[in-house]
């Protein structure tokens, strides 16, 4: 720990919270928090303060991110993520998807973009978070937001699979790219898989792992 700064990598199937809780009950500290959430399906980097590092913990909302995003082509949930619910699904065909194809839709997303953030988020509509909307099937108007793209690669293809690396400035929804690389290429698309790698000049390489509950 330096600078009351801990830093965590997040299992799978956790919450943000349960980090802390856990956390919480290993240190005997209650002053803790994160600069940042990670959804409990997502795995990597997170940052947490303990005590007067928790004063800093603002700022380090506010600095660039990477992910390494695992996008599947073909369909589309409501949630922007295989958590959702289906609402769309086709059959694709390799064939017409080069790689060449796959790449130039990956850097079309570099850059600023103005995309609707997903609606499972915790954004807020009228004093009301956007994701209790959803789970109560009421409408809301869905922000639109400004996500910059710093830089962005394709890791890997395995089609329908395709991996993605990204480098994105504080506030950008992964979820939110994909589904827009989807619109270029054509087809609905989800975030299958998702791993923070970096927040700023903290890297997920050495960062504790903490047990499962």
């Amino acid at each position: 720990m330096q600078d009351n700064i801990i830093l965590i990598d997040k299992p799978k199937g956790v919450t943000s919270f349960d980090c802390i809780r856990i956390l919480r009950k290993e240190l005997g500290i209650k002053k803790m928090g994160h600069a940042g959430t990670l959804d409990p399906q997502a795995t990597g980097l997170m940052i947490i303060g303990i005590e007067k590092g928790t004063k800093k913990l603002n700022d380090y909302l506010k600095l660039s991110k990477t992910y390494e995003a695992t996008i599947l082509l073909g369909i589309k949930t409501d949630s922007g993520d295989l958590e959702g619910n289906v609402l769309e699904e086709i059959n694709l065909e390799d064939g017409n998807f080069s790689k060449k194809k796959i790449e130039d839709a990956v850097a079309v997303l570099v850059g600023e973009n103005e995309l609707a953030v997903p609606i499972y988020s915790a954004i807020k509509r009228g004093g009301k978070p956007l994701y209790e909307y959803a789970r109560k099937g009421l409408e809301v108007e869905i922000p639109i937001k400004k996500m910059t793209v710093l830089d962005a690669n394709v890791l890997s293809v395995d089609f329908p699979y395709i991996k993605v690396f990204f480098n994105v400035e504080s506030g950008v929804y992964i979820r939110s790219l994909v589904e827009e690389f989807g619109k270029t290429l054509g087809v609905p698309a989800v975030l299958s898989d998702l791993r923070r790698t970096s927040i700023g000049k903290f890297n997920v390489e050495g960062a504790r792992k903490i047990p499962m509950l």
